[in-house]
């Protein structure tokens, strides 16, 4: 196994085991790595029976797997992966120092922005680097994970450029089926995914319940979903992040050709778990304010989606 730092066999913690965390971390230790699961809920099932991913790439299951109740029963690590949502940071600060040696790379894959700077300010940028995960997935049972289509991670640096880490990371990760491309701006990568995720996500919610398909099947929708689009592209633009307009056709019609798909968001609306309002659609329109940009779209729907979700 060609190492991808330091250490030859590294030792990788995943923070946050939902569908997201068990599937890049199965996918790992499928192909060999060691990896160490902090699970809660979900520690009993796959204590005794194992992770089950059914996946397009190929079904496979991992009957043993490292699961643990807390960090500390985990130890150091040289990688750590954080899958948790962005609504529980508060909780990394102790959650991480049992975790980390001096030289842990610490990978958020969290959606939105600010969870880089939040790992940053705590921990020191030099550890801090970010992944975006394109990707379509969803928690069937404890311990069963449907991966529908896509599962690229973009890679990128908290510090900057892309250091020799990065691409060995990278490496790593294609070589246990994950596609994976280094950015040469993690800011701007994360620019790049909230062109997705803020209108699919949000619009899903707000407009009461509804899947992808049926978010592109309604005109008046998709007119929405592509004038959200264009105001985070021109904002992002403003801001020193280039990226085309061309991206909302292609998104859309990408969208359009996956099975219907229950964003993220929509999945913790309905069952009344904390949906990660500030980081995908407040911390944005927050940042362009600050900046002297208007963005009237994404924060009417920013406000809408308080609105439901103070409702619920």
């Amino acid at each position: 196994m060609p190492p991808f730092i330091e250490n030859p066999n590294p030792r990788i913690a995943i923070v946050g085991s939902g569908a997201v965390g068990c599937y890049y971390g199965g996918r790992l230790a499928q192909h060999g790595n060691d990896v160490h699961f902090l699970m809660r809920s979900d520690y009993e099932q796959v204590k005794e029976h194992g992770l089950k991913i059914s996946s397009p790439l190929g079904d496979f299951t991992l009957p043993q797997v490292h699961c643990h109740r807390s960090t500390a029963e985990i130890g150091e690590c040289d990688l750590v992966i954080i899958a948790m949502k962005a609504t529980a940071n508060e909780a990394l600060l102790s959650l991480l120092p049992p975790l980390l040696h001096k030289k842990s790379m610490i990978l958020t894959l969290q959606n939105g922005l600010g969870s880089d700077d939040f790992l940053a300010r705590h921990f020191g940028s030099a550890h801090v680097l970010g992944g975006l995960c394109f990707v379509c997935i969803n928690r069937m049972a404890p311990g069963v994970i449907h991966h529908i289509a896509q599962g690229q991670i973009a890679l990128g640096e908290h510090s900057g450029a892309a250091q020799v880490r990065t691409e060995a990371l990278a490496v790593e990760f294609r070589r246990c089926e994950i596609e994976c491309k280094v950015e040469p701006s993690l800011i701007s990568a994360r620019w790049k995914k909230l062109v997705w995720n803020i209108p699919f996500n949000g619009l899903s919610i707000a407009a009461s319940g509804k899947d992808t398909a049926a978010i592109l099947a309604d005109p008046v929708l998709e007119q929405r979903v592509r004038d959200l689009m264009r105001e985070i592209i021109e904002t992002a633009g403003r801001m020193g992040h280039a990226i085309p307009l061309s991206l909302i056709d292609d998104m859309i019609e990408r969208t359009r050709n996956m099975s219907a798909y229950k964003p993220s968001s929509l999945i913790d609306f309905l069952a009344d778990s904390e949906v990660e309002l500030e980081a995908i659609w407040g911390e944005p329109v927050r940042r362009a304010k600050a900046a002297g940009i208007a963005m009237p779209q994404v924060e009417r729907l920013y406000e809408e989606l308080k609105e439901r979700i103070a409702a619920r």
